[in-house]
Parts: C-alpha cells; structure tokens; sequence
C-alpha cells in the first residue's frame, strides 16, 4: 500500500443503536419525559426503575435476526404504588418495516404469556417516512377480537422543531436532534462538521455537570461518524473552545476512554454476530435450544464461540459441541 493510500480517509458507516443503547439506560426518565410525557406523570421517579434484560431476552431470543434496534423491558412503579412493566422499542436504523407493528402485538403478548404480567408497550421510531405511523395491530375472527394498542413517538415529527431541540434542558431533546442531524448530512461530510461541532458547543454553554456532558458528547460523537482528517480537525477545534470557555469536559483523557469505549462496543457487536452464527447453526442442526445453552452462548467469549461453531461440524449431540474440543479433534 503506497503512503497516498494510507492517507485516503475509508467511508464512515453511522451507527445509531450503540448511542440510543447507553442513552437510554442512562437517562431513562428523560427519554419517557421527553417522549411520552402522558407515562412520565404517572411514575414515581424515586423510585429508581429496574432493567430486565434477562426476562427480555427469554422472551425475544428466538426473535428474527439481523433487526437493528433497540428494546428495554423496565419495570417501574406507579403514583399508585403498583409496580408495572414497560416495554419500549426504539427502531433506530431508520428503516419502514411493514413486521414493525406485528412485532409489537407478538412482543407484548410473549412477556404477559411468560410472566403473566401486564406489559405497556411504547415505540420510537426514527425512519425518514413521516406518514408511516402504525400503532396498533390485532385481528377479528368469529366475534374474538385481539388487538394492541401503542403510543408512538416519531422522529420526523421534530424535523421543524431542531431550533427549539438545541434549547431544550432534556437529554432526549439532543440525542434526537443528534439523530435527526445525523440523517440529514449522511451525503455530506462538510455539513456533518458543521453540525457536530454546533451541537458540541450546545453542551459546553449549558450549565450540566461534566459527566452529563461527556455522556451525551458520546452520543453526539458515536452517531455523527466523520472522516479521520475531519474528525482530528474537530478535536483541536473542541480544545480550543475548552480553552474559551474555560472548561474542561472532553480532557484528552475522557477523549481516550470515548474512543476505547466506541472501539468496545463494535468489539461488542462483532460478539453478539458471532453469537448469532453460532445460534443459527445450532437451530439448524439440533433444532430447539434447551435455555442453558442460550445462557453460555450470551456469556461466553469469542474464542470460546469459535471453538464452538468448530465443534458443531463433528458434534452428535448438542452437549458435544460446549465441550472444549469434539471427539474428532
């Protein structure tokens, strides 16, 4: 490879369910404020609300693969000191699915058949389809009627609103207008570092503490993927800002660990393909997954699923393949 070559910045591919991940959890009261301010007033926050990733995932495991976007089940509790479930699904990749309603019918049913509890289903989406709104889903035979019923928050609805976004005191006001900035320079990486680099000074002119800062830079610098030039033009351009403003929130050391962080999760996400491999291999030779396998195969690391999908090829039984190596070998 010639050194022009090694200069030549590769194209950046946005990822948008990395960000909507860590926003969520971490801010989860802002993201139902900002939303579905109706569910805000009737939850008591000092209650801190609880993920249940592990029931969601007995739920969805057997869901089909290669969806881009995001779900949590939490459980939280009311006013009226009932303790509820909440199911909320954000379609992040931007993309019209015509499943997309059906799915949330079939994921709220799963949860209540499982867990015999009652579940409040709520949705972002986040496409580029302003008249695509679906919200309910259901059928009728023979006078039995099922259908559910879902509020919907659509991005595309604060298109016209990114002025007022920019001002807003809730954490979700950024991320959407993030993402919503993210879309609309996707062709264009000039207007890309204008756009990054305003929302940026946004969050140094707000009066929020350093760690609420550095959280949502993340967001912002996560979805808003720049060129390598552009993107070192960037930071010498937040350095002398910090230097203005006399504040310190993206130090050169926050910088390494956004970065590090930004490198774990695609580290992650090579992890969970692997593991979706391997389940799919698994389905296919041995049909239905007994529940401890799903577990080691959600925990395990990524020598330990290259040795199992090594495994499958001799394996006469799906206990086989966990083993370290197969008879054959």
């Amino acid at each position: 490879m010639s050194q022009s070559d090694e200069n030549v910045d590769l194209p950046v591919t946005d990822d948008y369910d990395s960000p909507w991940k860590e926003a969520v959890e971490r801010y989860f009261p802002e993201f139902i404020d900002f939303y579905f301010p109706f569910a805000y007033e009737q939850i008591d926050w000092t209650e801190n609300p609880v993920f249940l990733d592990q029931e969601l995932r007995s739920v969805v495991r057997d869901a089909e693969l290669g969806k881009r976007f995001v779900d949590k089940l939490v459980q939280i509790k009311l006013l009226t000191g009932e303790e509820k479930w909440l199911y909320v699904h954000i379609e992040v990749q931007g993309s019209k699915q015509t499943e997309f309603a059906e799915r949330m019918f079939v994921y709220n049913y799963r949860i209540y058949d499982r867990f015999r509890q009652p579940v409040a289903s709520l949705a972002v989406l986040a496409d580029e389809h302003k008249n695509w709104k679906p919200s309910s889903f259901g059928f009728e035979f023979l006078g039995c009627k099922h259908t559910l019923e879902f509020p919907v928050a659509k991005l595309t609805d604060y298109h016209d609103q990114l002025e007022t976004l920019k001002t807003s005191e809730n954490s979700f006001a950024i991320v959407t207008a993030t993402h919503i900035l993210t879309q609309q320079t996707r062709k264009n990486d000039a207007q890309r570092y204008e756009a990054k680099y305003a929302l940026v000074k946004i969050l140094y002119q707000r009066q929020w503490d350093k760690q609420r800062v550095i959280d949502l830079f993340k967001v912002i610098d996560w979805m808003m993927r720049l060129p390598k030039a552009l993107e070192q033009q960037l930071w010498c351009k937040i350095e002398s800002l910090e230097e203005e403003e006399k504040m310190q929130y993206v130090t050169s050391v926050e910088r390494i660990g956004i970065e590090k962080g930004m490198e774990i999760g695609m580290e992650k996400g090579m992890l969970k393909g692997e593991q979706k491999i391997l389940r799919r291999q698994l389905e296919r030779r041995f049909q239905i997954l007994p529940d401890w396998a799903i577990e080691r195969i959600a925990q395990a690391s990524e020598a330990e699923l290259e040795q199992w999908l090594d495994n499958i090829l001799d394996a006469t039984s799906i206990d086989v393949v966990f083993t370290e190596t197969t008879a054959a070998h």
